[in-house]
């Protein structure tokens, strides 16, 4: 794990890209931030590009919903190496296995 505050840096070499916005722009009351928040994060997207940079076998991740066009593009979050909706699946189930945990279930 190591932190960068260069995207293309973090994708070179790259097993796993998980990348995340910087919070939903939609639940923003100052219109003045929200274009800021915009304008400062324009070129935060994961495009193919960017995953050209990573390992071969890389997987795109992403904890849905993911906001198409300016987190991700189409062919990234729609291709051979996301697996977002197994990972959703995957959390459901976890979800679903606590839930009966808490409420004494085994």
């Amino acid at each position: 794990f190591k932190i960068v505050h260069d995207m293309d840096e973090a994708f070179v070499g790259a097993d796993v890209v998980y990348p995340k916005s910087w919070g939903p722009l939609v639940t923003m009351q100052d219109e003045s931030r929200m274009v800021e928040t915009i304008r400062r994060y324009e070129g935060w997207i994961c495009d193919e590009r960017r995953m050209a940079l990573a390992k071969e076998d890389a997987i795109y991740m992403h904890c849905l919903p993911a906001d198409r066009g300016v987190e991700v593009t189409d062919a990234v979050i729609d291709g051979p190496q996301s697996v977002v909706y197994d990972q959703a699946e995957n959390r459901m189930h976890v979800q679903n296995a606590i839930m009966a945990l808490t409420m004494g279930g085994r």
